[in-house]
């Protein structure tokens, strides 16, 4: 099967043609040799010599040397285009096998370490990603499912309600409101959605220009300063005076904002926030600190994905995606992100590389 495979391969076409051309540069440079041969001896010997015997003599040797050649070349052509048909036969097989099983197939390896073990290596390692990119799209989907499930069951179950009872001014003032309410929050999640896929996608780069980071923060504090004395937590600001940057000033007031919101509602109650904002090695540093609970080590690598939250129940309010947004941020202005333990609670530091520090 593979034999006949091989036979029939465009590579073994290409062996032969490459093989005739090589044998008519070899028979050229022989019939040279061979005439070349004669002519030598006919002016040492002259005519008188019997130069019959000895130019059937080279005549045998170069029908040999041509008919072993002939031979050691297609050997050569039919193996090595057979190697080459098997590995790639071995793709073809893998592939087939992914489109009618699913994408835990994966190519196999001979530990040669040649160039079709690199191409089958580099195959696997990006069947790999498709696997994790395509079980990342699936969880996603669950979770905008379930998301969108309970505000939709609530606004049909007022509805409904309301349809079958008589129409009363305030009652139905109060479903018009909590409906809106309702479809805000839906239309806040697909909003955030096309935000986050505008930053990945980088089309907000036109906006960047230098920036002071601490005045920024020094914003986003006042701003939610209201809201950590309604749960009884102190929000303060340790910053040098000036911390240049070059970005977006409204991409970084939100990622800035969504870490301090994060930290006052999921840190202790009557507990402490603190924003530092320093100027570091030429770039710029500004971490978020809590004394809550924090995050778990083994959580910490999902935590910025859309969606993600480490209540599964998927209860509580919220929809997962204000990490994604600031990690996205952070990829668009070229900074690290790190989350680190607090010891209590959580400190999540992004870190601008002096290349972008103006």
């Amino acid at each position: 099967m593979l034999l006949a495979k091989t036979l029939r391969s465009s590579t073994f076409r290409l062996a032969l043609i490459a093989i005739a051309a090589f044998g008519l540069i070899v028979a050229a440079i022989m019939a040279y040799v061979y005439f070349g041969t004669l002519a030598y001896v006919q002016s040492r010997l002259g005519e008188a010599g019997d130069h019959d015997a000895f130019a059937r003599m080279i005549e045998l040797a170069i029908a040999a040397v041509a008919v072993l050649l002939l031979v050691l070349s297609g050997l050569a052509a039919v193996l090595v285009t057979r190697r080459t048909v098997g590995r790639i036969e071995q793709i073809n097989a893998t592939s087939r096998a992914i489109m009618l099983a699913g994408l835990d197939q994966r190519i196999p390896l001979r530990g040669s370490n040649d160039e079709w073990d690199r191409v089958a290596e580099n195959l696997n390692q990006m069947l790999d990603r498709i696997e994790t990119l395509m079980g990342e799209v699936k969880q996603v989907s669950d979770n905008v499912a379930h998301d969108l499930r309970t505000p939709l069951t609530r606004m049909r179950g007022r509805l409904e309600k309301a349809y079958h009872t008589p129409r009363n001014s305030e009652a139905d003032a109060a479903l018009i409101g909590d409906t809106i309410a309702d479809l805000d929050a839906v239309l806040g999640m697909f909003a955030s959605i096309t935000r986050i896929s505008e930053i990945e996608t980088r089309a907000r780069t036109g906006a960047f220009r230098g920036l002071d980071l601490a005045e920024i923060a020094g914003e986003v504090v006042e701003l939610y300063d209201a809201a950590a004395e309604q749960v009884a937590t102190k929000l303060s600001l340790a910053s040098d005076r000036e911390v240049p940057v070059t970005g977006d000033r409204d991409l970084l007031f939100d990622a800035i904002a969504n870490l301090v919101d994060n930290a006052i509602k999921h840190g202790r109650k009557g507990g402490q926030v603190t924003v530092t904002c320093r100027s570091a090695d030429g770039g710029a540093v500004i971490a978020i600190a809590d004394d809550g609970p924090g995050i778990p080590a083994e959580e910490r690598d999902y935590v910025f994905k859309r969606f993600y939250r480490l209540e599964q129940s998927r209860y509580t309010p919220g929809n997962g995606l204000g990490l994604s947004l600031v990690a996205a941020v952070a990829r668009l202005h070229g900074a690290e992100i790190a989350l680190h333990d607090n010891a209590p609670g959580l400190t999540v530091q992004l870190s601008f590389k002096a290349a972008l520090a103006t």
